[in-house]
């Protein structure tokens, strides 16, 4: 998923990421507003990731949740 398609599609996608990373709050999902940057900044804050780590996280749930043609 690109940047501008997690903004893009962030309101239907909050869900999903609150279900995969449920230490994330409400207010964490309003600072994020679909960026792939500040998600990490916050998976970082809220479990102590590195940040290659949190972009690591980041892409696999990207991966997982890709339709499949």
């Amino acid at each position: 998923m690109n940047a501008t398609t997690l903004k893009g599609q962030w309101h239907q996608l909050k869900g999903e990421v609150k279900n995969r990373w449920s230490k994330l709050t409400d207010d964490d999902l309003g600072r994020i507003e679909g960026s792939s940057e500040k998600l990490a900044g916050v998976l970082q804050e809220r479990y102590g990731y590195a940040k290659e780590r949190a972009e690591d996280e980041i892409t696999r749930w990207d991966y997982e949740t890709a339709p499949r043609p």
